[in-house]
């Protein structure tokens, strides 16, 4: 053995100890690091990697619509806050002041932005004049700063954390309509195509919707292994209610009548959070189990059997073949590496790739080499099996996209089977407790999401709570009859719901 086959990898179950494997599949995958600021956290190259595949496929397909990038600062005054502050309200317990520059009180304090709308939307009353100025069509990717009082969790509940605002206006609110949905889609596909993730589209409750919007489209999905719902990334109708606000208004033909006209708008966004969610997801007790269309490294070689007693010209051969199919492998468009390090067994290596998640490996060894093969195994399941080095390049193409869709039937199977239909508060906390997701007619008042909040939750003998209530998830469509579950009312939309984080 050698030195450095020191032991390593994951001690904690999944299905017994999420929280612990969580940390441990991230910090052992290389995903990210803790930071000496409680809620805040390093993304290392494997995981912003990942963000810039997210950022790539994001900007292509907003770019089509239009949508040009820019970018405001990181800092808004008190007397900006005042004008959105019915919006701001649910985020004032989590802004952050800066009060001191040195030992000396600033004059004018400032916040760290925690969204952007009152940073940006004074500057489109000021650029917005006429008709002939719309549609404004912005997008900017930053960090924003909630400073959480509740538990952080890397990726998914941060301080600080990446992600991409877009901000658009419009004349006529079926524009406005039409983007809030088309942007929607675009998430979906960043989910589905890219992350593997199966997600539920829907549109949240009044109690659920962004502060300020006339209504948000959302995308839902599961971490089954907790029984949480997580919410994926949003797209916010503003309609009119912001452009009052900032008085954001153009002359406009209304009817016959040219009049003074208030435009509408709409936000949206998604974060770092999609990547803890696909790690969660796939990940598995050997460690991450990485989307293979997303991911750093889609293949490692690793060398078998390869040591200083070898024939220098069979060591050197063997080097040339290794090289080409390197070079045949980028040539299809691959991401490979090939862990030729020293001092490494091949046993290290192989157990060192699979908790870092990489889709496939291939190991080469002298026999493999004579016989014009490579061993492919995958990361997904662990099947292993000879190829022959012809057109490796495309099958290996192939063989990606395939795990690729076996990660996405897997999670989506898993999604389907946890949606349960209840027909009172009864059943929805027994199958809330056996971590499926309650699916429900619902009249959609608050009153009633309040109660089922409150119905829902579970509390110690001294009245703290011990598991938290659930809330809606979204709301899947519209129904013409039926009572709500809870109230009894009549209701009006089928609904998902779920304890969240």
């Amino acid at each position: 053995m050698h030195a450095t086959d020191q032991k390593f990898g994951i001690t904690v179950k999944k299905e017994t100890n999420f929280s612990e494997w969580y940390s441990q599949i991230l910090l052992q995958g290389n995903m990210m690091d803790y930071y000496d600021v409680s809620g805040c956290y390093i993304m290392k190259p494997s995981s912003m990697f990942i963000w810039n595949k997210i950022k790539e496929f994001f900007n292509e397909k907003i770019c089509e619509l239009g949508v040009q990038e820019c970018y405001f600062p990181m800092l808004l005054t008190k007397d900006s806050l005042e004008k959105e502050k019915g919006h701001l309200e649910n985020f004032s317990p989590e802004l952050a002041w800066i009060t001191k520059c040195g030992e000396e009180n600033i004059d004018v304090p400032v916040a760290v932005r925690p969204t952007s709308e009152a940073i940006m939307y004074p500057y489109f009353a000021k650029w917005i004049r006429s008709h002939r100025d719309l549609p404004l069509k912005l997008n900017q990717w930053c960090s924003v700063l909630r400073w959480e009082v509740k538990s952080t969790l890397p990726f998914i509940r941060g301080r600080e954390f990446l992600w991409q605002e877009g901000h658009t206006v419009h004349l006529t609110k079926e524009e406005s309509d039409k983007e809030v949905k088309i942007i929607l889609d675009f998430y979906t596909e960043i989910y589905t195509e890219l992350l593997a993730v199966p997600v539920i589209q829907g549109i949240k409750s009044e109690n659920e919707k962004f502060g300020g919007a006339s209504y948000t489209r959302t995308i839902e999905t599961f971490i089954s292994d907790t029984g949480k719902g997580i919410q994926a990334a949003t797209s916010h109708s503003l309609g009119t209610n912001f452009s009052k606000m900032f008085e954001i208004s153009v002359q406009a033909n209304t009817e016959g009548k040219i009049e003074r006209t208030f435009v509408y708008q709409n936000s949206w966004g998604i974060t770092t959070r999609s990547i803890g969610i696909a790690l969660m997801i796939h990940s598995d007790n050997k460690g991450c189990v990485l989307p293979p269309k997303i991911c750093k490294e889609q293949i490692v070689i690793v060398p078998c059997g390869i040591s200083d007693k070898i024939d220098l010209n069979q060591k050197n051969a063997f080097e040339i073949y290794v090289n080409e199919i390197i070079n045949e492998l980028k040539s299809e468009g691959l991401r490979v590496h090939y862990d030729n390090r020293e001092n490494y067994s091949p046993g290290y290596k192989f157990n060192y790739w699979e908790i870092q998640g990489v889709p496939i490996r291939l190991e080469i060894g002298l026999r493999d080499f004579n016989k014009n093969e490579v061993v492919l195994v995958r990361r997904l399941d662990g099947k292993k099996r000879p190829v022959k080095n012809e057109n490796l390049g495309k099958l290996l193409q192939s063989e990606i996209n395939l795990i690729h869709q076996e990660m996405y039937n897997k999670a989506k199977e898993n999604l389907e089977n946890k949606l349960v239909e209840v027909k009172n508060i009864k059943e929805f906390n027994k199958f809330l407790n056996k971590k499926m997701i309650p699916k429900a007619l619902w009249c959609g008042l608050i009153e009633c999401e309040e109660n089922i909040k409150k119905f829902s939750t579970e509390r110690n003998k001294d009245g703290s709570v011990s598991i938290s209530g659930a809330k809606s998830l979204c709301i899947m469509n519209e129904v013409e009859d039926g009572k709500c579950f809870l109230c009894e009312n009549l209701a009006k939309f089928l609904a998902i719901f779920g304890r969240t984080y």
